[in-house]
């Protein structure tokens, strides 16, 4: 599939392709109407460097599907018929793990599409939540960030940017986002009792809860939250009674993702001196103190009742996750990657375990995100592009 050859050649282009081969195929992909002016104009003025501009391309292809890539990889092949011959040759005697690892450490800043081929072969399986193409534009999400609190001291600080990514990789996977910022416990209850009753949750496939704030273990913070009346909390349990199959009949047999980026407690995943070299990082567990050292802690029908559901909470239970006050969490961070560069070919839980390992190899001595209750029954795909 010539998706795949060029997903495959791509780290190769990248680092070899030519200012000159980079702007023959930018006109000649004009005149073939695969790209329109503004997205090559994009491609050259927004990419400073020559490597960029050539990710740019290769992605850009890559999301638009098979057919893009074919002719892309057609106009490299006889116009540049050397470097293509070298990078076919690297590919192939590229063992198998190599190879591997080498996508692993790949990424992509942009979203990149499910090829035709494999969404027509995935409609076949049995194993997998059925999505449609007429459902994909029903699709909705909930997203709540809460940011600023009555205690100012517990601000979250970087909160702006994970509200910013994960509204765009929603709306890239085709999700309608239903929006909220700084709630109270009761708020965010109203909230989802709200989302439960959306129009188009008979219509759509799947949908996705994100919340953000403070935490504790089992809970997330209101912004009313304070310690001397830690009153306003909302628990996550309700997260499960308001969408699944006793209360939320339409969302039976479809898969409900939730990611909550908060604190489950004031301790840490190791042992860590308070005064870090690094002054942008903070957690979001609100007992803790300030932003001294650069720190702060995010802390029955015949059905059962808590059916096709998987969650993954940014740290372990009794620890605190972590977010930068430049960059946002960690966890936002890192789903935003893995789900950019591989929803195309990765069903949730993959997605989920590659988030956990990304984490793992950077961040492990801070947070550990964790799967939890997960019911799902069947293998569910996003199938970016369809």
């Amino acid at each position: 599939m010539a998706a795949k050859e060029l997903f495959d050649m791509r780290p190769g282009f990248v680092e070899k392709a030519t200012r000159e081969i980079i702007s023959l195929l930018l006109d000649l992909l004009l005149k073939d109407g695969v790209l329109h002016h503004m997205e090559k104009d994009s491609i050259l003025e927004e990419n400073q460097s020559r490597a960029n501009k050539a990710r740019a391309l290769a992605d850009a292809m890559i999301r638009k599907g098979e057919k893009a890539c074919s002719k892309m990889i057609d106009h490299f092949k006889r116009n540049d018929p050397e470097l293509y011959s070298e990078l076919r040759q690297s590919c192939s005697q590229e063992e198998e793990p190599a190879a591997q690892a080498k996508m692993e450490t790949e990424s992509s800043t942009t979203l990149v599409h499910a090829t035709d081929g494999f969404w027509n072969e995935k409609q076949k399986d049995p194993d997998i939540y059925p999505v449609h193409k007429k459902s994909i534009e029903k699709c909705v999400a909930l997203l709540i960030t809460n940011i600023e609190f009555t205690d100012k001291n517990a601000n979250r600080r970087g909160a702006e940017r994970d509200e910013e990514n994960m509204e765009k990789l929603l709306s890239d996977l085709k999700y309608e986002v239903v929006k909220y910022r700084n709630l109270t416990a009761k708020a965010i209850d109203n909230a989802l009792i709200q989302f439960s009753r959306h129009p188009k949750l008979r219509e759509t496939d799947s949908v996705v809860v994100v919340i953000m704030s403070h935490g504790e273990l089992g809970a997330v913070l209101g912004v009313n939250y304070k310690e001397e009346n830690p009153t306003d909390v909302f628990p996550i349990d309700n997260i499960y009674q308001h969408l699944g199959s006793e209360k939320c009949p339409a969302l039976l047999n479809k898969p409900k993702i939730i990611i909550i980026q908060a604190c489950r407690g004031g301790g840490k995943g190791a042992v860590l001196v308070s005064d870090s070299a690094n002054q942008g990082l903070v957690c979001d567990d609100v007992s803790q103190p300030g932003a001294e050292g650069g720190m702060e802690e995010d802390n029955l029908r015949y059905v059962h009742k808590e059916k096709d559901f998987i969650s993954l909470l940014s740290c372990t239970p009794g620890t605190v996750a972590l977010r930068n006050t430049g960059s946002g969490s960690y966890l936002i961070q890192y789903i935003v990657e893995v789900f950019n560069t591989f929803a195309c070919q990765d069903d949730i839980e993959k997605l989920f375990k590659r988030v956990t390992r990304r984490v793992a190899e950077h961040r492990s001595i801070w947070q550990m995100p964790t799967k939890d209750r997960t019911t799902l029954i069947k293998d569910f795909y996003f199938f970016p592009g369809h």
